[in-house]
C-alpha cells in the first residue's frame, strides 16, 4: 500500500489497485480482522471546515481516536485565515503542528493550494468539485451487499453535483456501470464525465441521461442526493420544480433489479429527493452507508499516516 504521506484531493489520486486496497482495509477494520499497531507518538488531524458537517466531522474524529490520535478543530472564523492570511502561509504553519489536514471547503482550487504548500497529507473532506471520502463508504457498502463490484450496475438520480462527480470517477476505476440521470440544466461537469469515460478503459459504461426510469431500469443500486447542496439554498424552490419526477420513490425503485439497494449520502430531505417509504424500506442501506464513513476514514488515515 503506497498512500503514505500523499494527498487525497479527489478520486483520481488513487489507482484502481489502491482503491481496492483501501476498501479491503476498511472492511477488515470493520470486521475486526485487522489490528493496527499503536503509533510511536500521538498523531493529530486538523479539521479545517468552512461548511457545516455531521458525518464527516464525527467520523474523522472517531477514526483518529481509534487510531490512537487526536483531532483539532480549526474553523476559519477562529483562525487567521478568516482575517486574510494566505492559504500558503496557513498551510506551512499548520504542517509544523499537525500530521494531516482534512479540509471541507467550497473551491477545489483552495484545496489544491493547501496541498501545494503543505508538507503533511491534505484530505478533501468535501469541496464543490468532489466528495471522495463519501464514495469510500459508498463502495464499501456495495461490497457488503454484492459479491463483486466489477460489472455491477448503479443508477444515480438527481443533481450532477460533487457526489455525482466522485461516483463517476470511482465507478469508472472499479468497473461499475453507472447511469447518471439529471434534469437537463443540472448535469455533471462534462469534463468529469470525459475523465470517467477515459478511466473506464472499456471495463464499464459511464452514461449521462435525463430519464430517471431509464437510469434505474435493472440497476442493482440506486443512489440519490439532495437537490440543493450547501450554498444553493436560495435556489431551492426553483430546483424543486426543475427536479419534479426525480424523487426516488417506490414507483421509481420498482424499475430497478429485484435485489436493488438504495443509497443516499445524507442529510436527506424526505419527500423531496427520496420518499420516506424508500428511505426506511427494506432496500435501504443508507444508514449502513453512513456507518461506513467511519471505517472508510479510518482506513484512509491509517494509509496516509503510515499506520498499517
Amino acid at each position: 500500500m503506497t498512500l503514505s504521506g500523499r494527498h487525497f484531493l479527489g478520486v483520481e489520486d488513487c489507482s484502481c489497485q489502491e482503491w481496492l486496497d483501501l476498501l479491503q482495509l476498511a472492511g477488515a477494520l470493520k470486521r475486526g480482522e485487522t489490528r493496527l499497531p499503536t503509533p510511536g507518538s500521538v498523531k493529530v488531524l486538523g479539521l479545517l471546515f468552512s461548511k457545516p458537517s455531521t458525518r464527516t466531522r464525527v467520523s474523522f474524529a472517531v477514526a483518529m481516536a481509534r487510531l490512537g490520535g487526536q483531532t483539532m478543530d480549526l474553523p476559519p472564523d477562529s483562525t487567521q485565515v478568516g482575517r486574510g492570511e494566505s492559504i500558503a502561509d496557513t498551510a506551512r504553519v499548520l504542517s509544523s503542528y499537525v500530521d494531516a489536514l482534512a479540509i471541507r471547503t467550497f473551491a477545489q482550487n483552495d484545496l489544491e493550494a493547501y496541498a501545494q504548500a503543505s508538507t503533511v497529507p491534505v484530505i478533501n473532506a468535501l469541496s464543490d468539485a468532489e466528495h471522495p471520502c463519501q464514495v469510500i463508504a459508498d463502495f464499501l457498502t456495495l461490497q457488503e451487499c454484492f459479491p463483486d463490484l466489477n460489472g455491477l450496475t448503479m443508477a444515480y438520480v438527481g443533481d450532477g453535483n460533487n457526489v455525482a462527480h466522485s461516483l463517476l470517477l470511482a465507478a469508472a476505476l472499479l468497473g461499475v456501470h453507472l447511469r447518471v440521470a439529471t434534469p437537463r440544466r443540472y448535469g455533471p461537469d462534462p469534463a468529469v464525465v470525459q475523465r470517467a469515460q477515459r478511466l473506464s478503459q472499456g471495463r464499464c459504461t459511464v452514461t449521462v441521461l435525463h430519464d430517471p426510469v431509464e437510469a434505474c431500469r435493472g440497476a442493482q443500486a440506486v443512489y440519490t442526493d439532495v437537490w440543493s447542496s450547501m450554498g444553493q439554498e436560495a435556489a431551492a424552490q426553483q430546483r424543486r420544480r426543475d427536479f419534479s419526477g426525480y424523487c426516488l420513490n417506490a414507483g421509481l425503485l420498482a424499475h430497478a433489479a429485484p435485489d436493488a439497494v438504495v443509497l443516499h449520502c445524507l442529510p436527506a430531505h424526505r419527500g423531496e429527493e427520496i420518499s420516506n417509504e424508500v428511505l426506511e424500506g427494506s432496500a435501504s442501506r443508507v444508514f449502513l452507508q453512513a456507518e461506513n464513513r467511519l471505517y472508510g476514514q479510518q482506513a484512509l488515515l491509517a494509509l496516509l499516516l503510515d499506520l498499517v
